[in-house]
């Protein structure tokens, strides 16, 4: 194994650590707390957000807010500001109207250091903007992981220009950190925990994922393309991150593309090309550490998709990674009958799974599943054939592809 080039990670980690704690699956705000909420301010912060001019800065105070209601922005250039993410606590508990926390469909907006907490539904939803900061925000579900919780914690869509940094995402039944159908995307040093998905990039072009924290997830980093989206996806690059012990059960609503997910999956690409895995630390998760996939492994693929889409993983590179423990208890009776007949009682799955689904109309070049780990293997579910002859196929997949491009940060 390659010495990882984690230049000032350990510092990125606890950093990241330390900007919001957990027990168990959330913080556990009291009814009291909810109680003694500043219902007053909801109106206020309502009529900033409506009467807001581009430029504006709304500053919301230190306090606990609770709102019964969504709150919306839809003028560009504003900035949304608190006094911390554990100070500005803008608490739904009490929520009877709305779909989200907050809709923002605006450009060039900006929102940091405050708490958006127990949503009905998603927490904070951006639309159709260009230019979007997220920054130092918590969202969460402070109870344990349900499947009543809203969806997504935090969820850029259809955005261009997207940046979400040294965040917290807490008990979301989707994701919670979630960027679809979206272009030049940065996610980087953030928090994600106790969520069905920790960090999920879908259908988006071109994004780096990097020096985040992905923990008691089901699935910790995903990379996926789904069919009957406006865009596909492709140029995702996952480094330097800490993924480990994502083996909490599924709690996705049945149907979602994410309650396919097994629980103890750590980083998980699926149908999506042109993706690189490097300088992680990926351990512990109790199927596989990494999975490589088709929507047809996910039940999502019956052969039937619009002419654009490629329900194939292709051009996808592992290597430098630091991998270790996982594949010890797969969430799946066939992969558990397949670790205990192949490896032994008390064996584990190879490191990397992949379905083994490919385009016999593209070359191997093409395809390119590549994997550059010394201490790691490639286990072949063999899922044409309805997973059959699984097999391990390492040395078949020593290969290399040219690294990716960083995505532009166009922050300065």
């Amino acid at each position: 194994m390659k010495r990882l080039n984690w230049i000032g990670l350990a510092a990125a980690m606890a950093a990241a650590f330390a900007l919001a704690a957990c027990a168990g699956g959330g913080s556990s705000r009291t009814a009291r707390d909810i109680a003694e909420a500043d219902s007053d301010y909801q109106n206020t912060l309502m009529e900033q957000l409506v009467l807001a001019e581009p430029g504006a800065v709304i500053e919301i105070p230190e306090g606990v807010f609770a709102f019964d209601r969504s709150l919306n922005l839809n003028v560009d250039g504003v900035t949304i500001r608190g006094a911390g993410m554990d100070r500005t606590i803008l608490t739904f508990a009490g929520q009877v109207a709305g779909a989200e926390g907050l809709l923002v469909q605006a450009s060039d907006f900006t929102i940091e250091d405050l708490a958006i907490e127990d949503t009905r539904g998603d927490a904070l939803k951006i639309s159709d903007g260009t230019n979007v900061t997220i920054r130092r925000v918590r969202v969460e579900w402070t109870g344990p992981p349900r499947t009543e919780n809203g969806a997504y914690g935090m969820y850029p869509v259809q955005c261009e220009n997207v940046l979400v940094e040294d965040s917290v995402a807490i008990g979301a039944s989707d994701a919670g950190i979630y960027v679809g159908q979206s272009r030049n995307v940065i996610v980087r040093r953030n928090r994600a925990e106790w969520n069905v998905a920790g960090i999920e990039i879908e259908n988006t072009q071109d994004a780096d994922v990097y020096e985040n924290v992905a923990t008691n997830n089901t699935g910790g980093i995903l990379v996926f393309n789904m069919p009957n989206l406006p865009q596909p996806g492709a140029g995702t690059r996952v480094f330097n991150n800490e993924v480990f012990e994502n083996n909490t059960d599924n709690f996705g609503h049945p149907g979602t593309p994410v309650a396919s997910v097994p629980a103890g999956s750590g980083v998980v690409v699926n149908s999506n090309d042109d993706v690189e895995i490097f300088n992680n630390r990926i351990a512990d998760n109790r199927t596989a550490n990494i999975i490589i996939s088709s929507v047809f492994s996910a039940g999502f693929g019956d052969g039937e998709f619009e002419d654009d889409f490629d329900p194939y993983p292709e051009r996808i590179h592992v290597h430098d990674n630091a991998l270790s423990g996982g594949g010890g208890w797969p969430d799946d009776r066939d992969l558990q009958l397949l670790r205990i007949a192949r490896f032994g009682p008390w064996g584990r799955l190879p490191d990397i799974i992949w379905d083994g689904f490919v385009n016999d109309e593209v070359s191997d070049e093409e395809r390119g599943i590549c994997v550059n780990e010394e201490d790691a293997d490639l286990l072949n579910a063999d899922g044409p054939n309805g997973y059959d002859r699984p097999r391990v196929r390492t040395e078949e997949h020593r290969c290399s592809l040219a690294p990716l491009p960083a995505v532009e940060d166009w922050t300065g």
